[in-house]
């Protein structure tokens, strides 16, 4: 069974940093974008940033600088390095991974569960 799994989440006080992770396990054929993506109490999900297989990034523009998305292919997983961190950056991080099974052709978005990030100021 295939599944995505975040990690490193925890309280940090404005401008401190933390690195995420995220690992995809499970019996696949390959992994293609990757994406972090968070969502604040009352509000809707919004993307962070995307990484594909070969190392090219997106991100939020208000994001640019402070956070940095990079994976390890070898090891099936993502990182979302954050710092400068602010308490508007206070949220429930999820990671998604864009997933190809062997019975399948395309691949499948699957998504983690999620951690938290508080940010206090």
């Amino acid at each position: 069974q295939v599944q995505v799994m975040e990690s490193g989440g925890g309280l940090v006080q404005a401008g401190g940093s933390l690195r995420l992770s995220c690992a995809a396990s499970g019996r696949f054929f390959s992994i293609h974008v990757m994406g972090w993506y968070r969502q604040a109490p009352g509000k809707q999900r919004e993307l962070v940033a995307t990484i594909t297989p070969d190392g090219t990034t997106s991100y939020a523009d208000s994001l640019k600088g402070r956070f940095t998305i990079f994976r390890d292919n070898a090891k099936n997983t993502v990182y979302l390095q954050m710092n400068k961190l602010k308490p508007e950056d206070t949220a429930v991080y999820y990671c998604n991974a864009a997933i190809r099974e062997y019975s399948v052709n395309l691949p499948f978005l699957y998504w983690g569960q999620g951690t938290q990030v508080t940010v206090s100021s």
